[in-house]
């Protein structure tokens, strides 16, 4: 089975790890039916485009559940703690929220921390939103998270 790519904002970042946006109620099985083993969502679950029970939807599809619900306006670096604690195995994992924003930040700060070159790192996370360089109001608790664990 190839990856779904009609996911909102998918993307494979590794034979390991891919990413999206909101899920729909079809899509676990669609992960489980390319290896993956874990989700981690990083939504908040009254976001009206979250999938409702969620972690009873991957339970039925196989697949082992982790909430990390991160406020948009708010991150912080116990979320960001939380979620390379999250993806310490070695299983397949997709992590997701609602439009991969919070995710590619977060991995953005991942890909830094294990060395990858700014350039490469931000080049992966403007694939979805570059937060660092956006003057929208809403990105500034972003930025600002960025620049302070950079």
């Amino acid at each position: 089975m190839s990856d779904p790519a009609d996911i909102r904002g998918w993307q494979r970042l590794s034979d390991r790890v891919t990413t999206s946006g909101k899920l729909d109620p079809a899509d676990p099985a669609r992960l489980a039916g390319i290896g993956v083993r874990h989700v981690v969502n990083l939504a908040l679950a009254d976001h009206p485009e979250a999938l409702p029970d969620e972690a009873e939807a991957m339970a039925a599809a196989g697949i082992a559940y982790t909430h990390i619900p991160v406020p948009f306006d708010a991150p912080d670096e116990d979320h960001y703690a939380a979620f390379r604690g999250a993806l310490a195995g070695d299983e397949p994992v997709h992590v997701h929220c609602i439009m991969n924003w919070r995710v590619s930040a977060f991995f953005y700060l991942l890909h830094r921390e294990q060395g990858m070159a700014e350039a490469e790192a931000r080049a992966l996370m403007a694939q979805q939103w570059d937060p660092l360089s956006a003057d929208d109001p809403r990105t500034a608790p972003w930025r600002a998270l960025l620049e302070r664990l950079v």
